[in-house]
């Protein structure tokens, strides 16, 4: 593949990047004998109701949740997590070697040292978190919501992908991407974030996180996040889980049918999940479709 190919998936993975923590998510959680290496998290809404784990996607702050968390916070005791390196947040140890594992083993401590049971919500790269906690720790979670990810992202660039088949792919976007220099990384960020939200705004808010992202720990997530092959482990999920998919007509790649039935193929084997469908919607589909958003997720939470 030529480099702009490269970019061009790569930018399809690259998802949810959006500016550092809001205002209002200003207090760390803390639990005692444990502090979190690969993340942060903060304790918002309601102390005493049931605790749900928002997990943002690739170069996400926490701020992604901004809305959906003011209209959670009544109802449920929130923790908003945000990986390190992503949107302005320093790197730390994710600044070198996998990550992915790492930080799914620091979330289960995270729930064992604060005793939750939660709902967890993840989008695109969170969601592949979300279903790997899940999988891995399925006595953490009380339900999933997986916003917007497939449990082998691979297959969106060839159907017939393994994890071995798409290792060397995955390296070269890598090295393209770290290798472009500054001026022509930076003149990606509006296409990219064009192909991730319609809502124009969210579109700022897209490209300017991707630029206050640390770019060494996002392409080592998104190589990861092309080489982790779920699809034999969703078989194995009983919790209770939502999948809401995005789906625009006028832009959706590959052809919507087509997309539609590759979303349904990979999780036909989870015994308790429910697919549902976002139309009018890109990626972000709590910025295009706020509304139906949220009403499917505490339709779910309820």
């Amino acid at each position: 593949m030529k480099i702009f190919r490269f970019l061009a998936i790569a930018g399809s993975i690259l998802a949810g990047m959006v500016l550092p923590d809001a205002p209002s998510c200003a207090a760390q959680a803390a639990a005692p004998g444990f502090a979190p290496t690969r993340f942060t998290v903060v304790d918002q809404g309601t102390a005493g109701k049931p605790d749900v784990l928002l997990i943002p996607g690739m170069s996400s702050s926490r701020a992604v949740w901004e809305t959906e968390a003011i209209l959670l916070a009544p109802h449920y005791r929130l923790h908003l997590m945000q990986v390190n390196g992503f949107a302005g947040a320093p790197a730390g140890l994710n600044a070198s070697g996998p990550m992915l594992a790492s930080i799914i083993e620091e979330l289960h401590a995270y729930i064992v040292a604060n005793k939750l049971h939660p709902v967890v919500i993840g989008h695109s790269m969170g969601g592949l978190l979300t279903l790997m906690l899940a999988s891995r720790h399925p006595e953490d979670v009380r339900k999933i919501v997986v916003v917007d990810a497939l449990p082998f992202a691979a297959i969106l660039i060839d159907p017939a992908a393994t994890p071995e088949s798409i290792k060397p792919q995955a390296e070269a976007i890598k090295q393209q991407m770290m290798a472009l220099p500054a001026d022509q990384y930076a003149a990606m960020q509006p296409t990219m974030a064009a192909r991730m939200v319609t809502n124009p705004e969210a579109q700022k808010l897209v490209a300017a996180g991707f630029a206050a992202t640390d770019r060494g720990v996002a392409v080592e997530a998104m190589e990861e996040d092309l080489e982790t092959d779920l699809r034999a482990d969703v078989a194995s999920i009983k919790t209770p889980a939502l999948v809401l998919y995005a789906f625009d007509s006028a832009a959706q790649q590959p052809a919507p049918a087509a997309y539609e039935a590759v979303v349904q193929a990979a999780y036909k084997t989870m015994p308790n999940v429910t697919l549902k469908r976002i139309d009018d919607s890109r990626h972000f589909i709590m910025y295009d479709q706020p509304a139906k958003f949220d009403a499917a997720v505490k339709a779910f939470l309820q």
